[in-house]
C-alpha cells in the first residue's frame, strides 16, 4: 500500500530532475547536522530509487564515492554518474568491502529503507524497526571509526526503547522529522555523528 502524493516536494523533485521527493529529506538532515563532506565514501542502503545517491554524489566531488546497495533491479538512471556505483546485493550477505570494489569501511552510512507497508501500524512498525536493527548491526561492518550515519525509522514504542540503548554507539545522536516528511507519516530520523564502534 504505497500513495505517492503529488505535493509540493514531488513537483520540485520532478523539476529539479531528481528521483524522488525524498532528497529533500536528506538535504536538511545534512544541510542541518553536516553530515557528508567532499571526499567522502558513502554507503546507501537499500538506494531505490536513488535520489539520496543523487544528491551524495554532488556533495563528495570527484574524489569521493557512493555505493548504493538494493535488493532491488539497479536503477540504470544512476549508472552514467561518475562517482557513484550501484549493486544488486542483500546488504546482510556482504562479507567484505572488496566485494563492493572498496579496500576500507565508509565514512558514511545512509538508510531510507522502508518496509513494504501493508496499512497496519503495528505491522509496519514491527518491520520497520527490524531494519533499523539491521542496520544498527552492519555498522561496526561498514562504517569507519568517527564515522557518521543517518537512518529512517517509524516511530514506535520499541523503537525509541532501542534507538536509546544505542546512543552510547557516537558522539552525537539526534532526532530529525523533516519539513518534507508528510504530517501523516511517521518517520523520523536518526543521526549519529562520530561513531565509537
Amino acid at each position: 500500500m504505497t500513495f505517492k502524493v503529488k505535493d509540493y516536494y514531488f513537483h520540485k523533485a520532478k523539476k529539479e530532475n531528481f528521483l524522488a521527493r525524498s532528497i529533500y529529506k536528506l538535504e536538511e538532515v545534512d544541510q542541518k547536522y553536516k553530515i557528508i563532506k567532499k571526499d567522502d565514501f558513502v554507503i546507501d542502503l537499500g538506494y531505490h530509487p536513488g535520489s539520496w545517491i543523487q544528491y551524495t554524489s554532488k556533495k563528495i566531488g570527484d574524489q569521493g564515492l557512493v555505493i548504493g546497495c538494493d535488493i532491488r533491479d539497479i536503477n540504470k538512471a544512476l549508472l552514467p554518474i561518475k562517482n557513484v556505483r550501484v549493486f544488486q546485493k542483500d546488504v546482510l550477505t556482504i562479507e567484505t568491502m572488496e566485494e563492493l570494489g572498496v579496500s576500507e569501511q565508509f565514512d558514511v552510512v545512509l538508510s531510507d529503507m522502508a518496509p513494504n507497508t501493508t496499512g497496519i501500524k503495528t505491522v509496519d512498525q514491527d518491520r520497520s524497526l527490524l531494519l533499523v536493527e539491521m542496520v544498527f548491526s552492519l555498522l561496526p561492518k561498514f562504517l569507519k571509526p568517527n564515522g557518521n550515519m543517518v537512518v529512517k525509522v517509524f516511530d514506535s514504542h520499541q523503537a525509541q526503547m532501542f534507538l536509546k540503548d544505542q546512543k552510547k554507539m557516537f558522539n552525537e545522536y539526534h532526532y530529525l522529522k523533516p519539513k518534507s516528511t508528510r504530517t501523516v507519516s511517521k518517520e523520523f530520523f536518526v543521526i549519529g555523528k562520530g561513531f565509537r564502534p
